[in-house]
């Protein structure tokens, strides 16, 4: 299991001069940690602008600093190459790992002029046959899963939810396996708990919350709160088939603050698998 990542998420020093920000850092970094987490080989894709203009070169759009025959001469044996380490592996990637913006290696974004325009960048647009995701999006990978816990069924069915996403190449943080469970808890356990939680949602990348019952869990419905103030992405599974309203299946506060799918095995391509694009 590999993806081709462009070079500059493991060698920032790639990119154009003065244009990499601590964001940007953070977000190739957990990229790797991702990686590393899930043992997905990282493949570098040749960085065109590089080979053509140097390391330390000023930004610039395709059009300004690339629109040669020679760049385009380049392009086609880098090409020819990174086909040919696809055919030596005998299977191919689960996607290119991009750096929108990029001329060359933008995925929905990317600088052909002066002007930032959607689409891939030159380099990348020769692959369509292969999935690609920008940096930021192949990040986001750790997921705070909230439900209720209280009851075996409800332990058991999260445990089937944390498999499901972790087969997904998913990190999944779960309550229920955090702190005493019992009845008897101290209170000083209690702020321990809630400290925790606070901070695994403000690390978090994405919130999924089950919101099944008569009434969502009402510690679940605190989490999606809180994780909406924070600006976090929340996705929500609603298997029940009881509906509260003509247009409500829980709660429209609830709803309209998440993405809401009706079957766990919906979860996957919601969340953007690169396992459920590659297949």
């Amino acid at each position: 299991m590999y993806v081709l990542i462009a070079p500059c998420i493991a060698s920032p020093a790639c990119r154009a001069r003065g244009i990499t920000t601590d964001e940007d850092l953070g977000y190739f970094q957990r990229a790797i940690e991702r990686c590393r987490r899930f043992s997905i080989e990282m493949v570098p894709l040749p960085c065109p602008e590089t080979i053509y203009l140097g390391a330390d070169r000023p930004p610039g759009s395709y059009l300004e600093r690339l629109a040669t025959d020679e760049f385009g001469v380049l392009l086609d044996r880098l090409e020819a190459e990174v086909r040919a380490v696809i055919r030596e592996r005998g299977e191919p990637p689960l996607a290119i790992v991009g750096v929108n913006s990029s001329p060359t290696c933008g995925v929905t974004a990317t600088y052909y002029s002066s002007v930032k325009q959607p689409g891939r960048g030159v380099f990348l647009a020769r692959f369509p046959d292969i999935p690609a995701v920008d940096v930021k999006e192949f990040a986001r990978y750790r997921v705070y899963l909230a439900g209720p816990l209280f009851s075996e069924a409800e332990r058991a069915y999260n445990l089937v939810l944390q498999d499901l996403l972790e087969a997904h190449l998913f990190d999944v943080y779960l309550p229920q396996e955090v702190g005493d469970t019992s009845h008897t808890r101290c209170r000083e356990e209690h702020r321990a708990i809630f400290a925790q939680h606070l901070l695994a949602l403000r690390d978090a990348d994405i919130v999924v919350a089950v919101i099944d019952g008569a009434d969502a869990d009402s510690g679940t419905c605190w989490e999606m709160g809180y994780a909406y103030a924070l600006g976090k992405r929340i996705v929500a599974l609603r298997t029940d088939f009881r509906v509260v309203g003509y247009h409500e299946r829980v709660n429209l506060m609830l709803e309209e603050s998440a993405a809401v799918v009706t079957a766990k095995e919906d979860l996957p391509r919601v969340l953007g698998s690169l396992l459920a694009a590659s297949g």
